[in-house]
């Protein structure tokens, strides 16, 4: 992590990392805490005759570029994790989600320019319009920088899980938790 050193608050250069969750201003007595940034993810799973699959888009840009994910994104200030859900799922596939079913949460480490943010992913089932393996002809992101593509993997077991090239370990403690 990029190590802070000047105090926002005086600007002297007496900021002390403390318990791995805040900085301390030595001249001023300012705390700084390093809070968990909340974050979501959508699972969208299509039923295909006698198999599951999921759809993951493939990242276009870092962190984990050309990793696969969920759908999802970081909760905006005065969102809920609902609507930064279906906001996400618009931006990132270009469908809205019929429906949102609370799956799971997870930690993960979302490292960025130098900087960690510890975050707490929120997933989610979501039911969305089109509920067939045509679907991913007719996706389309808002930003075609950040999304490089769109994959339907099968998702009949566990084994199929650790298979995926998953760009996050939460997102494979949420789809292993539909096996549970």
């Amino acid at each position: 992590m990029k190590k802070l050193s000047y105090c926002p608050n005086c600007g002297k250069k007496t900021l002390t990392y403390v318990d791995n969750k805040k900085w301390v201003c030595s001249s001023c007595k300012l705390s700084l805490y390093n809070n968990v940034a909340a974050a979501v993810g959508l699972i969208i799973l299509i039923k295909d005759k006698n198999s599951n699959k999921i759809l993951l888009i493939k990242r276009g840009k870092e962190p984990k570029k050309g990793k696969l994910a969920v759908p999802g994104g970081f909760v905006d200030p005065g969102e809920s994790a609902e609507e930064a859900a279906r906001r996400e799922c618009k931006e990132e596939i270009g469908l809205s989600p019929k429906s949102l079913k609370y799956l799971t949460s997870a930690t993960n480490n979302y490292s960025y320019k130098e900087i960690d943010y510890i975050t707490c992913d929120i997933f989610f089932l979501a039911t969305v319009e089109s509920n067939n393996v045509d679907i991913v002809n007719k996706l389309v992101a808002e930003d075609e920088n950040e999304i490089s593509g769109f994959v339907l993997c099968d998702l009949n077991s566990e084994q199929d899980i650790d298979n995926i090239d998953l760009a996050f370990s939460s997102a494979k403690k949420a789809l292993k938790k539909l096996f549970n």
